[in-house]
């Protein structure tokens, strides 16, 4: 009964944990739980002594198994070598204020500021007339930083935070006119790495999938920004020259 007792215990936190977990992580997650699962198994066998139907269990297994665990562990290997198997599968884009960081799988933005009264502030934790003003210290400090933060007000409010951007309302278009361009300087290697979420010693290949991929999200024709399109154009320039 307490057995039976811990291993209910220990399925719900396992679930709970599981559940936690962003969704590009879920199945590495899976595969730590099943992973603890078994040496849990294998432990409490040897110490009741019936470790010998485990070694039956793996003989009937075993043509399933070796059928199956080669595709497993060669298809973890593949993503771990290709270049956008990265941690979160995410991409980075900083200006001298906001650094910035964009999810493949959601298209979500999230970001901290790096300058200013806020400093060190993460925008989610940001009120709606914080972002203003927010907004006016980066159009009188930082042009990049201003058009990156109209991205991130865009995607996560549409176009609802304009009625409140009285300053931008007259100089809106003259701001944004020339936003197609290059829109901070040349970038680094480094810096075009992270704009496309790739691991130093990407392919060819693998920099434009990755490049097709970023614009399906963020092209201006699918109601994404300038900006950003910009910036992971000139991401793939960078790698490819």
């Amino acid at each position: 009964m307490p057995l039976t007792l811990l291993v209910i215990v220990l399925t719900v936190v396992a679930w709970v944990w599981l559940r936690s977990q962003p969704a590009s992580q879920r199945k590495p997650a899976i595969l730590k739980l099943v992973l603890i699962a078994g040496i849990a198994m294998v432990v409490l066998l040897a110490v009741t002594g019936r470790l010998h139907f485990l070694f039956a269990l793996l003989a009937f297994l075993f043509p399933l198994l070796r059928r199956i665990l080669p595709s497993v562990l060669t298809g973890g290997m593949a993503g771990a070598g290709r270049g956008e198997a990265r941690t979160g599968n995410q991409s980075r884009v900083s200006s001298d204020i906001l650094d910035m960081t964009l999810d493949h799988d959601s298209g979500t933005m999230s970001g901290e500021i790096l300058k200013g009264p806020m400093a060190g502030r993460s925008l989610a934790d940001l009120e709606e007339s914080e972002f203003i003003e927010l907004l006016q210290y980066c159009r009188a400090n930082d042009e990049d930083s201003a058009r990156l933060l109209e991205t991130y007000l865009d995607r996560r409010f549409g176009d609802s935070w304009r009625a409140d951007d009285q300053a931008g309302a007259g100089g809106e278009e003259a701001a944004g006119g020339d936003s197609s361009g290059n829109a901070g300087g040349p970038l680094t290697e480094n810096e075009a790495l992270d704009i496309l979420g790739l691991a130093p010693g990407a392919s060819r290949e693998e920099i434009i999938q990755a490049h097709r991929r970023m614009m399906q999200k963020v092209h201006p024709d699918r109601g994404g920004s300038n900006y950003l399109a910009a910036r992971i154009n000139e991401a793939k320039e960078c790698l490819l020259s």
